[in-house]
């Protein structure tokens, strides 16, 4: 993730946090703010699979992440580690639990936005995406899970834009995952002005690259370098269980 001042300290999720609750200069504060803004679908989705209304999910979305860039809360964060990811969903299980919206709505100058975000767009996906046999947290994980896969496509179609390759990026990006809609190699040929060899060699180091800046995606999200192969698997067991 890259983000304005992000750079200026380490680049974990967790080193976020922690610098959020101690930087008065407000550099890391925004770098927490960006990271409520990457992440704010699946704390929205399971609000809404928690009964919640989209007007209300979309109050204890905006008054959860209040309650997050709040500095005692993420100094206190620091002693809570371990995965981001089940410290968000721990995080928003309670702050619904407590129901905080009007303590929040007080905080936010009585509904004022703290992070512009889309909810529209969210609530279509959410209609998408969540199946009636999916519980809350098994919700919140999918969309935690698909969220990194994006960040990491999207980072990945930015290195090839810098480098003039988007057109190459653009078709062969569906063989990634191996989409069903993905074009055969010896069909991009003529489009490419690529042999069908070439094709396949771009396409594996479009692969190997997608996977290295994934795994840099997971371990931004764990304490340690050692949990990263293990989030990795858990997120994979997460995408095919639903």
């Amino acid at each position: 993730m890259n983000t304005p001042g992000h750079k200026q300290f380490a680049t974990t999720h967790w080193s976020i946090v922690r610098a959020a609750g101690h930087d008065s200069s407000g550099t890391a504060r925004g770098a927490m703010q960006e990271l409520c803004r990457i992440y704010w679908f699946p704390v929205y989705a399971f609000a809404r699979r928690k009964g919640h209304s989209p007007g209300d999910a979309e109050d204890l979305t905006q008054g959860f992440f209040v309650h997050l860039l709040e500095s005692e809360f993420v100094k206190s964060a620091d002693r809570d580690r371990g995965r981001f990811r089940s410290f968000l969903l721990k995080s928003v299980a309670n702050f619904l639990n407590a129901d905080h919206r009007r303590q929040t709505a007080e905080k936010r100058g009585g509904g004022q936005t703290v992070l512009s975000l889309d909810f529209e767009s969210g609530e279509q996906q959410y209609n998408q995406v969540a199946s009636a046999t999916m519980s809350a947290n098994q919700l919140f994980e999918r969309r935690w899970a698909l969220t990194l896969l994006q960040n990491t496509t999207a980072a990945l179609r930015d290195e090839y834009s810098e480098r003039n390759h988007g057109k190459l990026f653009a078709l062969l990006e569906p063989h990634i995952n191996q989409d069903a809609a993905r074009v055969p190699y010896a069909d991009l040929s003529p489009q490419l002005s690529m042999s069908e060899d070439a094709i396949k060699q771009a396409a594996r180091r479009m692969k190997l690259r997608y996977r290295e800046i994934l795994r840099t995606e997971i371990a931004n999200t764990v304490d340690s370098a050692e949990e990263t192969d293990d989030e990795l698997r858990q997120l994979m067991q997460i995408l095919s269980s639903h």
